[in-house]
């Protein structure tokens, strides 16, 4: 398990993407992001897989879900919330860059 760490609202990657006008709520099932004047512009589930081999993610949200069952053993669909908390705090910065990027 990853060390806690904290994504401050001052980190210069988050601080250039989100401002006012968007809202991210991390769920262990979903990850909502919301626009302003836009609304839920995404509605995914909180899930990364990840090739174990080099830690490399693969698909997230609604295609990692997809891939569970269904791969080699190395590659791995993670939740890295778990009962409301972030268990896997790399993975979870991995997953919340792919979903604000994609909006």
């Amino acid at each position: 398990m990853s060390p806690r760490r904290h994504l401050q609202v001052s980190d210069p990657w988050f601080s250039s993407i989100v401002g006012r006008d968007m809202a991210v709520d991390l769920g262990t099932a979903n990850t909502l992001v919301y626009v302003r004047g836009r609304g839920i512009v995404l509605n995914e589930p909180s899930v990364v897989a990840i090739n174990v081999r080099d830690g490399r993610p693969l698909a997230v949200g609604i295609e990692a879900k997809r891939m569970i069952g269904r791969t080699p053993a190395h590659i791995q669909a993670i939740r890295p919330l778990k009962d409301g908390v972030i268990a896997d705090f790399d993975i979870c910065e991995k997953m919340l860059r792919y979903f604000i990027q994609k909006v």
